[in-house]
């Protein structure tokens, strides 16, 4: 039998790489007639970045600014003329220093300098992972990377920040990156809110990223007034097209400036791993991450590895730090069984400080379950 691991991270316990690499070995001990394949997975935020290496992409180091302006040391995936760029490496909000946030400054400036870095290698196309964000600006930090100029009235360059937004006057790009009018972007963006009002990018996601009740308005004012300048710039209202709102408004920069398509993150993502060729030769695939939940439903990667995985009739189970799903919602996903890393410790800090261990003793449960003498594993599932 040949069991395909692909899970993604346990946040703020393991990453997908680690979480496989112990999957693997548990099930090494537990069935050792067993061949496995460890294909690390994710959605389009944090994670993207190292799924692309685990897959052979090489790493090309870049320097670049963080969300508020210091310098980080990040880096794009590429292979054979693609570019993988991840926002969260970047400008996400575990680049915030000390973990403080800056809901008002924040900018996506530096995840424009990744992009550039990437187009002036050659790449001919780019996937950006959008996850994680830390910035509200609507992506104009990135605009501004690749050679756009937003000024205000008196003709002074916009500092950084969503807020800042609310003095722009005129938007110049007539000095844009000359690659974007030939480079294929993709965006890796599962969410489908607008840019702006209650639903758009300042109400949903701001207070994750420590906006207060007024600052949300002040900057769902100041994304309103940026949609406002960059239609008069362009011709485009793409403010109200799904996705716009992705990461704090960079889904609609990447709309109306850069020519971008939006698609789901984990089914790029398993384009770029190989998933489905993969898929061929397997006899079960293990996916999970550190909570099974309702948002693992909306587009997660493993709701994505388990309809991959049913399309191409492979069973799949998940692991978990826990699960809050009931038999019927899994079921539906095409997950045939869960093993929660809390069936065995119910302490959930020992959980992500053990969970390295804790997870080889549930990869013995699966082959137990699945892949040993006497286990019911089904040659196909339903679609």
């Amino acid at each position: 039998m040949h069991v395909l691991i692909a899970p993604d991270k346990f946040k703020g316990s393991l990453s997908a790489s680690q979480v496989a690499r112990h999957l693997s070995t548990g099930l090494a001990g537990a069935a050792p007639g067993v061949t496995v394949a460890e294909v690390p997975v994710a959605d389009g935020g944090d994670g993207t970045l190292n799924a692309a290496l685990s897959a052979g992409f090489r790493r090309v180091a870049v320097t670049a600014e963080g969300p508020t302006g210091e310098r980080v040391d990040t880096a794009y995936a590429e292979r054979d003329g693609v570019a993988v760029v991840e926002l969260a490496d970047v400008s996400g909000l575990s680049r915030l220093p000390g973990g403080q946030p800056a809901p008002l400054t924040a900018s996506s400036f530096g995840t424009g300098q990744v992009l550039r870095a990437a187009l002036d290698h050659g790449c001919r196309r780019v996937i950006l992972g959008v996850g994680g964000s830390a910035c509200t600006d609507g992506g104009a930090g990135i605009v501004q990377a690749l050679g756009g100029r937003l000024v205000t009235a008196g003709g002074v360059d916009l500092p950084g920040g969503g807020a800042a937004l609310a003095d722009l006057d005129q938007v110049d790009l007539a000095g844009l990156h000359p690659a974007l009018r030939s480079v294929e972007l993709v965006v890796a963006c599962d969410v489908d809110n607008p840019l702006l009002g209650e639903h758009g990018a300042a109400a949903v996601y701001g207070p994750q990223k420590g906006a207060s009740a007024g600052d949300v308005l002040r900057l769902d004012a100041a994304l309103t007034r940026w949609a406002q300048v960059l239609r008069a710039a362009t011709g485009l209202d793409q403010a109200r097209s799904p996705g716009a709102g992705a990461a704090g408004g960079v889904g609609f920069a990447a709309l109306a400036v850069l020519g971008a398509t939006l698609r789901s993150g984990i089914e790029l993502v398993l384009e770029l791993v190989a998933f489905p060729e993969q898929l061929a030769s397997a006899s079960l695939v293990v996916t999970g991450e550190g909570s099974l939940d309702a948002q693992t439903l909306r587009g997660k990667a493993p709701a994505g590895v388990a309809a991959a995985a049913r399309a191409a009739g492979v069973p799949t189970v998940a692991v978990a730090g826990r699960t809050l799903l009931l038999p019927d919602q899994l079921s539906a996903a095409g997950i045939a069984a869960v093993y929660a890393l809390t069936d065995l410790e119910p302490d959930l800090t020992r959980c992500m400080s053990d969970a390295g261990r804790l997870l080889e003793q549930l990869a013995g449960q699966v082959a137990h379950d699945w892949l040993t003498a006497g286990s019911s594993l089904p040659t196909t599932i339903g679609h």
